[in-house]
């Protein structure tokens, strides 16, 4: 069985914050939005997003409405947000700033 790993607790999620200005604290998730210059390029977002989240094995809930993205990270089998999910929040920001 997989170890469960540690929800983080609302001021960790806050000192996190400071360093994603990208992202919000919403409910039990991290999200952010983001808008690319276009449909191709953010399909190639969600595709390198989708290589390390396979390789973390912590993989985010994403939304496509033409250019524009909107992921919610969440580690659902611990129900909250846990160091997973900035670490993934952090990983997604390198990709859509090298664009």
């Amino acid at each position: 069985m997989e170890h469960m790993a540690e929800l983080l607790s609302e001021q960790e999620i806050s000192d996190a914050l400071t360093k994603l200005p990208h992202w919000q604290h919403k409910g039990t998730a991290l999200e952010r939005t983001a808008e690319l210059g276009s449909f191709p390029q953010a399909v190639q977002v969600v595709n390198r997003v989708a290589e390390i989240a396979e390789s973390l094995n912590h993989h985010p809930d994403i939304d496509i409405r033409w250019r524009k993205l909107r992921f919610q990270l969440s580690t659902h089998s611990d129900g909250g947000i846990t160091q997973k999910d900035v670490v993934l929040a952090e990983q997604i920001d390198e990709v859509i700033d090298a664009l």
